[in-house]
């Protein structure tokens, strides 16, 4: 989610394609990180699109073995499609037409992007609650909840998205970072607490619950993908004033975003794990143990 005032400028040469990243002309000589941010969105047309509409899917058609979180993933699997269908409208605008109502277009979706995160924090909280608290979560479980929660959510994603869609990238920059530290920190803590909690219920014992072993690979895996894709915009926003112009524009942001907007393909690459986990389990016998009180 290119966090850049890379979405303001529409100027183009009409009448002949030139290459993408001429949109700053003092680019031309480093056009490495545009190519890598191009590839992330033909990738993401090709993976994350299919992925996305499978996993919405997958949540509508479901009638039994749902997981509390699946309103929230449906939520973010709904907006990622989105923001990967954007793909052939931006890259033809660029390539071609440079229409500044075609980038208000643009920029609104990535400001729909920007604040995907939140959707993330409210799945990591969800299964925070499961585990670390669950007498607490028991009491909370109703669908209407969460339908709440999400309502909540969009009424802060849309504003967001239509200011940046009208008054540009820089309009909501300080938004954006505020949420992006906000929702990497809440997410680390939730996912840390619940591995921490999964390790050390087994403590003196030979093994764990196969049910709590699947959860802990799962949120194991969850930590690993937030930091792979969160961690790089947190780590480089304290440090904007240092870079120059060229590193800041050139280099840096692209890159970084870039491989934030790869969660649009991982996220549900990492719910079809899930899913065959789900499938598995369904098709063995019924342990013996009594299964655990609830779904992370």
């Amino acid at each position: 989610m290119l966090n850049t005032s890379f979405y303001d400028n529409s100027t183009s040469t009409r009448g002949r394609v030139r290459p993408l990243w001429y949109h700053y002309p003092e680019c031309v000589v480093a056009p490495q990180p545009f190519v890598f941010y191009f590839v992330v969105k033909v990738f993401n047309l090709v993976v994350g699109t299919p992925g996305n509409i499978y996993v919405i899917w997958q949540i509508i058609s479901k009638k039994k073995n749902t997981s509390t979180s699946d309103i929230f993933i449906l939520n973010l699997a709904v907006l990622d499609a989105y923001f990967c269908l954007m793909t052939p409208i931006e890259l033809v605008n660029r390539i071609e037409f440079g229409d500044e109502r075609v980038w208000i277009f643009q920029r609104f979706a990535y400001g729909v992007k920007d604040l995907a995160p939140l959707f993330l924090v409210c799945i990591c909280v969800d299964r925070y609650m499961a585990v670390v608290h669950p007498v607490l979560f028991s009491s909370y479980q109703e669908t209407a909840t969460r339908i709440c929660i999400c309502a909540v959510v969009w009424m802060f994603i849309i504003p967001y998205s239509v200011i940046k869609g009208v008054w540009g990238i820089m309009s909501v920059s300080g938004i954006f970072g505020g949420v992006i530290l906000f929702a990497f920190a809440v997410m680390v803590f939730c996912n840390i607490s619940v591995i921490w909690v999964l390790r050390h219920s087994v403590a003196g014992r030979e093994k764990m619950h196969p049910v709590k072993k699947r959860a802990f690979k799962m949120v194991l895996k969850n930590l690993g993908i937030i930091v792979f894709n969160y961690l790089p915009p947190v780590a480089f926003m304290p440090f904007v004033s240092y870079y120059t112009y060229f590193e800041y524009r050139c280099q840096i942001s692209i890159s970084v975003f870039s491989i934030m907007d790869l969660s649009c393909s991982i996220e549900p690459l990492l719910y079809f794990r899930k899913l065959d986990a789900m499938i598995g389990m369904c098709c063995k016998k019924k342990a013996s143990e009594s299964p655990v009180d609830v779904k992370v």
